[in-house]
């Protein structure tokens, strides 16, 4: 990897500097735009003709010329919105002319060592895991049933090409190879995605293509697909020879890429003497992913691993893949909808007026929770449309929604609601029919651990600690609930209020110490307290309307609920949990219920519960990028969210929370 401590670098050709993450991707280097003579070296982009001014200005000034390039793995999308993360330096040459030495064929070339051949080998793996290329549409080409090799074209006028001494030509014959070296097999054609877009023409015309065998992929996805199952690839100099390798493919080259001329390809030209036959596969993958690229943090972005990048991209594959193509979204107020389109990310959102029902040219109909109005629901059942209910997720925010606190994890939901025990959700068909691995558990209870220690909550509030009575043989909590809150009309089918709940506990445990908590947003007077709540005083022995529900678990015995998370929060700190609803972690077994559902029964592990809670149903998105993350990454967020300096309020937080007050009297 090029050395950048303390270099400065000039950018005579200011255009690459609209990269917005340059900067970041050469820090701690310093740039400095236009010709100047007081550097330590020029920056020029591949071999465009800007790099060639670039390359003689270096000349007659005496100062070495470094060239960049887009990384292997260069992002997520292409164009100004997705910018690189990933780039490749090289004081030597470019790594895609095969006239001249390049650092990448002196890093291809270097022994490895058993470590370094070893993480090459877990990259390489995860490569495939992910399904990466070096850029990232969700969705991929679709592959035929039959055996079939992939032939694959380029953009005319690609420097790559005569570079890596090949022509026009190379393309034809190519094609007719294949055919030939395959004659029971189909061959796909994939055309490059600037010739699908209009942005470059490729070599091959409309009766170049006129054999029954050939099929032309000209749809501009993902190829990993192809690249998996295709039975040979056949390439001029295009990256897609290289990601064949990773897939474990024969590769055929009709010029001289970085990958080729090494003993992995099937060659059609001589390969330089600067490169060596019998270099492994290994070899190639540490060279070329792991020691030749720059990357960074798509978050953060401060340099990272290949791997970290690799994992990242590869989640954005995943999440967007499952979006409908096109939602509209019933219900939602402004607030709620600016984030329904960070978690619906990969999705046309739209949002028609209240009074109309959905279209018939769309996939899908969002709705808040269970407030989805009946005619909409009936509609979208009508036009065979699947709903989506989106609701908080279980690690939602530093401070309260009712705030309009902007949330780190949102669920949503194609079966109904986890908090509706009237019908099954997605959550409950994952823990009634689940099945988890050794390595799933312990990546739950590492989380587990974590969510402990850190003292991570829904809302992570902060107050005043509260320390139990002494001389007290058990204590018990008793938390409340907004009684409006869609959880109790749905989850509750016998004692329904907090008022209620308190009178059944305290018949229940006569002789212990009661403490109720309110709902925060009750206590903060954002939304009403239950039907006779002012009388809560006369149930139980002490009323907390402040104190951190994380510091309160570790002060009491038992905890009881109606159906609030913070029994969730209770089981997975050891808490005692009794459930006077149904809460989606009742009925498994972890809990003392007094009321059972027909569809649970099966009894769980706590981690397999969590696992399946906090890691595979909801979706978490990085308040700083806009990216999905995973669960561990948002705890990461939730933590530096909570020591960092409190947030001032908005003018809409504040007028809407005088507002709520106001309308609660």
């Amino acid at each position: 990897m090029t050395r950048l401590v303390a270099a400065r670098l000039g950018v005579p050709a200011r255009g690459m500097l609209v990269h917005q993450t340059l900067p970041c991707l050469l820090a701690p280097a310093q740039l400095l735009p236009g010709r100047r003579r007081d550097v330590d070296a020029l920056l020029a982009w591949g071999r465009r003709p800007s790099a060639r001014r670039v390359e003689r200005l270096g000349q007659h000034w005496g100062l070495p010329v470094w060239h960049i390039e887009d990384g292997f793995l260069r992002s997520f999308g292409k164009g100004r919105a997705d910018p690189p993360l990933a780039l490749l330096i090289d004081d030597l040459g470019v790594h895609f002319d095969a006239t001249a030495p390049s650092r990448l064929e002196h890093l291809i070339a270097t022994p490895l060592s058993l470590e370094q051949r070893c993480r090459a080998q877990q990259v390489q793996a995860l490569w495939c895991e992910q399904r990466l290329s070096k850029v990232n549409p969700a969705q991929e080409s679709p592959v035929p049933e039959e055996r079939f090799v992939l032939v694959v074209d380029q953009s005319a006028g690609d420097y790559s090409i005569p570079l890596g001494g090949a022509s026009p030509d190379c393309f034809g014959q190519m094609l007719q190879e294949a055919l030939a070296d395959h004659p029971a097999c189909t061959v796909v054609l994939k055309v490059h995605p600037d010739v699908i877009h209009g942005r470059a023409r490729g070599h091959f015309s409309a009766k170049d293509l006129v054999h029954p065998r050939i099929r032309v992929s000209a749809d501009g996805l993902h190829p990993a697909g192809l690249l998996q199952r295709a039975e040979a690839v056949y390439a001029v100099t295009s990256q897609m020879g290289f990601e064949a390798l990773l897939w474990g493919r024969p590769v055929h080259c009709f010029g001289m890429p970085f990958y080729a001329g090494w003993g992995l390809t099937h060659d059609r030209l001589a390969a330089p003497d600067r490169r060596q036959q019998g270099v492994s596969l290994e070899a190639l993958v540490h060279g070329a992913l792991i020691a030749y690229p720059h990357c960074i943090d798509p978050h953060q972005h401060e340099p990272c691993s290949i791997e970290t990048l690799m994992r990242a991209i590869g989640l954005q594959r995943r999440m967007h893949a499952l979006a409908p193509r096109s939602v509209q979204a019933f219900g939602f107020t402004p607030w709620k909808q600016r984030n329904l389109r960070r978690f619906l990310a990969g999705s046309e959102v739209r949002y028609p007026m209240p009074w109309m029902t959905p279209d018939t040219n769309i996939d899908a109909v969002a709705v808040w929770g269970r407030r989805g109005k009946p005619r909409v629901l009936s509609a979208a059942d009508r036009r065979r449309l699947p709903t989506l209910h989106v609701e908080d997720g279980f690690l939602r925010s530093v401070g309260l929604g009712a705030d309009l606190i902007d949330p780190i994890s949102w669920v949503v939901d194609g079966r109904g609601m986890y908090y509706d025990a009237t019908g099954p959700s997605d959550l409950e068909i994952l823990l009634a029919h689940g099945d988890w691995s050794v390595l799933q558990l312990e990546r739950a209870a590492q989380l587990r651990h974590r969510l402990v220690r850190a003292a991570i909550t829904k809302y992570n509030l902060q107050s005043t600690p509260w320390q139990r009575p002494t001389g007290i043989q058990r204590v018990v909590l008793v938390v409340g609930q907004v009684e409006s809150d869609a959880s109790i009309r749905f989850g509750a089918p016998g004692v329904c209020t907090n008022l209620g709940l308190l009178q059944a506990v305290r018949a229940a445990e006569p002789e212990a110490y009661l403490v109720y908590k309110p709902h925060p947003d009750v206590s903060a007077g954002l939304c009403r307290a239950g039907e006779g709540e002012e009388i809560a005083q006369e149930c139980c022995d002490e009323v907390l309307t402040s104190g951190s529900i994380d510091q309160l678990f570790t002060q009491v015995d038992a905890l009881h609920v109606l159906t609030s998370l913070a029994g969730f929060e209770g089981i997975l700190r050891g808490v005692e949990v009794h459930c006077w609803g149904l809460p989606f972690y009742a009925g498994w077994g972890l809990t003392r219920d007094r009321e059972t559902c027909s569809r649970r029964g099966r009894c769980l592990e706590l981690d397999a519960l969590l696992h399946a809670a906090l890691i595979e149903y909801p979706r978490y998105v990085s308040r700083g990028s806009g990216w999905f993350i995973t669960p561990e990454q948002a705890i990461d967020e939730l933590i530096a969210w909570k020591d960092g300096p409190p947030p001032r309020r908005t003018l809409v937080q504040g007028l809407f929370r005088h507002w709520g007050r106001l309308r609660r009297r």
